[in-house]
């Protein structure tokens, strides 16, 4: 029995009740009325059909009528038909998301709910917890930003890393791209992304990984004092590193890792994408305008933290730096690979000169002494030749003396004469 069929009975043994005290004049009409909740005219009304009719007249002829408004059934079937044909394992608002954007959907969010919880294509969500609030957002785009990785089966039997950066104050995705794996070269790239479209930013917000900060035991304290190259970049550049002790801390950017790991690999799947290479494009020219738009809310307060970038180049902060003595052959060892310096036309040599490594995101190496870089290098140790500037004449002498004081094979007179 429906809750509309119990009210109705308990209005017709109220109004049977009034009707009866009526007749036997102990109520007047408009008393009766009054009583019963509606207006004379209606309850005089009632008294004329209950008299001619019986109960059976005061029944309401609306009850199992299909409603005027109601969806037609081809309507809703054809949705639910739609969800089990090519949305599968969708959430609602995932789908009907995209059922309004390219399918004409017409109906409400809620109705689209309740026929697909109704057809058992959808469990209900079960009761939430108590309320917690969320930390305030920061008032203004570029003040902290979040960047984190998430590993996933984004694709089918594939098992990889997505590195995000996101605002704090708009949750807008500044860089996301999938790698191998999580680390120092993807951490850099990220920031470049950002450096590169928005400028510096104040502070970074992350967990406490091995390439963002080094803990004296699993779990424990950062060291501050002891800074990983990420973050050795991040202070030369201005930008304050911040650690996370909880997932709840960093609440913001799991919400968003959980609507992505819902929604994209769903995206990718519908495309047809399967190898890393497309699925980086298609986040860069597809998935992030589309989710940004969606998702991304304006800041609390106008204006921006950001500041353009115009030192020197970023590819020589946002890279691996190590120290290394120079061997006397004139090369210096840098994992397991030698490198060795070519000839420079302001000095002999660097033999125990200590230079400094740099290892980019590319693998591409470097060594430089001070601010000035003595060579590039691909990532197998060999030497990348420098295009000659214009109007500048190598000096082949100071070249052929320099290799004669290096060459461990010339004599020890060559090496006083070319000394002189």
């Amino acid at each position: 029995m429906t809750r509309a069929t119990v009210l109705q009975e308990v209005r017709q043994m109220r109004f049977e009740g009034l009707y009866k005290r009526r007749h036997r004049r102990e109520l007047t009409m408009a008393e009766a009325a009054e009583m019963f909740g509606v207006t004379e005219r209606t309850f005089r009304r009632w008294s004329t059909r209950y008299e001619a009719e019986g109960m059976e007249g005061l029944e309401d002829r609306r009850l199992g009528r299909a409603s005027a408004r109601a969806v037609p059934v081809d309507e809703a079937l054809q949705m639910v038909t739609l969800y089990e044909s090519q949305y599968t394992g969708w959430t609602v608002k995932h789908f009907y998301e995209r059922w309004q954007a390219e399918h004409g959907g017409q109906r409400s969010y809620t109705w689209t709910k309740n026929r697909l919880q109704a057809a058992g294509r959808l469990p209900r969500a079960p009761h939430r917890g108590a309320h917690r609030k969320k930390r305030p957002r920061k008032p203004l785009p570029g003040m902290m930003l979040h960047q984190d990785g998430s590993t996933h089966e984004w694709v089918p039997g594939c098992q990889w890393d997505l590195i995000v950066t996101m605002d704090d104050a708009t949750s807008d995705l500044y860089s996301a791209f999938f790698v191998e794996e999580e680390g120092t070269m993807s951490s850099f790239r990220g920031l470049r992304d950002v450096l590169e479209t928005k400028g510096l930013f104040s502070s970074l917000y992350t967990d406490r990984g091995s390439h963002y900060w080094y803990t004296d035991e699993a779990g424990g304290t950062v060291n501050k004092s002891r800074p990983t190259q990420v973050h050795r970049a991040l202070q030369q550049l201005g930008i304050m590193l911040i650690p996370a002790y909880s997932p709840e801390a960093r609440g913001r950017s799991e919400r968003t890792f959980r609507t992505l790991q819902d929604r994209l690999p769903k995206e990718l799947a519908l495309a047809g994408i399967t190898d890393m290479a497309a699925a980086n494009r298609y986040l860069l020219t597809d998935f992030l305008p589309a989710y940004n738009r969606r998702f991304a809310v304006a800041a609390a307060e106008p204006g921006t933290a950001f500041i353009p970038w115009v030192g020197t180049s970023l590819a020589e902060i946002l890279c691996v730096q190590e120290d290394r003595v120079v061997a006397k052959d004139n090369t210096v060892r840098y994992q397991g690979r030698s490198l060795q310096i070519p000839p420079d036309r302001h000095r002999f040599h660097y033999v125990k000169v200590t230079v400094r490594v740099h290892q980019y995101p590319d693998e591409t190496l470097a060594v430089f002494h001070g601010p000035r870089c003595l060579a590039r290098y691909q990532s197998d140790g060999r030497l990348i030749e420098p295009e000659a500037e214009p109007g500048r004449q190598q000096d082949s002498t100071v070249r052929s003396r320099a290799r004669l004081i290096v060459d461990p094979r010339a004599t020890a007179r060559e090496r006083v004469s070319a000394q002189r």
